[in-house]
């Protein structure tokens, strides 16, 4: 054998998804791990359900279920796990007919709800495809884009979700660029997203699915829709999901994907969530889903569909509701006790989620690199997540002024410190 090494060079894949955002953020935690934290997005420690989960558990074990939920479970979950996740869903949508009739052949359980949008971008883009994204959007999903060589090209959105009209001048132009058949995909988070808190209104939900329709003409067009959130809602309307708009018959193929998850409100440990997929998707994720893990924790998906059956899921979603809600209330009270006196800075007031959305002077670079972040976690122990990393990194209009602030983990008291922090960063750099 020769001496001299020889040079290992990873696939494509896995080098596009060697500068994950999330990756980078979170070694900034470890590394700042003095500050007080408004970047980490977990859920708040006191909230997750161990006592629902024992219950579960002992009761799934000392039964004649016991040895079955320790077995190997099958790839899209079982049927009869299915039934119950479609009734959870019902239940959501207001007993909707259209889902008591839903296939479940088309309901898919995943580990968290980011395994599904990983499988469908696998199922759809081949590199050099477009996703289409709001801006902001979640930049954990930008990862999954860049991971299989897709193209994310920002919509503008405001306070009421994606714009409608913005979404059809940009199909539009790729159009007559000749690049509308690289399009797969629309990417929106319904309900108080991550990053912004922001909800696509009510008037907007069945107009974007008009657009969709519009541009399947000649190419069939998705809607992701990921509404990893939806539960985290503390006021204003309670709205119906994109899904609801989505014809159901053969003359109009189903455009949406549907993707929830219980790590927000229930256990983001347990790994849980449901995709409802159109027929065309079916066979492709099942494909992948199959190549990847034939099957996701069969033990974790018994356990939430337990406690769903139980009831008892309704009533924690309700406790998580109201302490969330007051947690976001000591955050807008904080911003408006700190940061109302200083000139050019601005916040979005969330309906839910887990996110305020502020926005600085347009000279204030927030950025990891910035005197802003240096300022705000090496002087005033606090952290943030730098807005630039919710959009597109080579979108050359990407501002760089803007933060996204968490109040899922630290308490009310801890939230007021944080918010005081960071305005004292704010005034030595504004």
């Amino acid at each position: 054998m020769s001496g001299t090494d020889t040079q290992f060079q990873p696939a494509s894949m896995a080098d596009r998804a060697s500068a994950q955002a999330i990756g980078f953020l979170m070694q900034q935690g470890i590394e700042n791990a003095d500050c007080l934290s408004l970047a980490a997005g977990f859920v708040d420690p006191e909230t997750l359900p161990v006592d629902l989960v024992r219950e579960a558990t002992v009761k799934l074990m000392g039964g004649p279920a016991g040895k079955p939920t320790l077995q190997y479970g099958t790839t899209p979950g079982s049927d009869s796990l299915r039934e119950v996740f479609r009734n959870y869903l019902t239940e959501l949508e207001g007993d909707s007919t259209q889902l008591k009739s839903l296939s479940l052949d088309r309901i898919v359980l995943t580990t968290g709800s980011q395994q599904l949008l990983l499988l469908v971008s696998q199922a759809l883009f081949n590199p050099g495809d477009i996703c289409l994204v709001a801006a902001p959007t979640y930049f954990v999903y930008l990862d999954v884009l860049d991971g299989v060589g897709a193209k994310a090209i920002p919509v503008t959105t405001d306070e009421n979700g994606m714009c409608p009209e913005a979404l059809d001048t940009e199909l539009q132009r790729l159009s007559s660029e000749g690049q509308l058949h690289r399009v797969k995909l629309v990417y929106v988070v319904s309900y108080h997203d991550n990053p912004a808190g922001v909800s696509v209104s009510a008037e907007r939900r069945p107009r974007l699915m008009d657009v969709v329709r519009k541009w399947s003409a000649d190419q069939h067009l998705f809607l992701l829709e990921d509404a990893a959130y939806r539960e985290l809602h503390y006021d204003g309307p309670v709205l119906p999901s994109i899904f609801s708009y989505d014809q159901q018959d053969k003359d109009d193929p189903q455009h949406v994907i549907l993707s929830q998850t219980f790590s927000k409100s229930f256990s983001p440990g347990l790994r849980v969530g449901v995709g409802v997929l159109p027929q065309q998707l079916v066979k492709p994720v099942f494909d992948l889903k199959c190549n990847e893990d034939f099957g996701s924790g069969h033990l974790s998906q018994n356990v939430v569909a337990s406690v769903l059956q139980s009831g008892a899921y309704r009533q924690h979603v309700s406790r998580l509701q109201h302490s969330y809600k007051g947690k976001r209330d000591a955050m807008l009270a904080a911003a408006d006790e700190f940061f109302l006196d200083i000139p050019g800075v601005s916040w979005l007031r969330p309906n839910g989620g887990l996110y305020v959305w502020m926005t600085l002077p347009d000279h204030v670079n927030t950025g990891f690199d910035s005197d802003m972040f240096k300022q705000a976690t090496h002087t005033d122990k606090v952290m943030y997540v730098p807005g630039e990393l919710c959009y597109p990194s080579d979108w050359d209009q990407r501002p760089r002024n803007q933060m996204r602030l968490s109040y899922g983990v630290l308490d009310n008291e801890g939230i007021r410190e944080g918010m005081k922090r960071l305005a004292s960063a704010v005034r030595a750099v504004v």
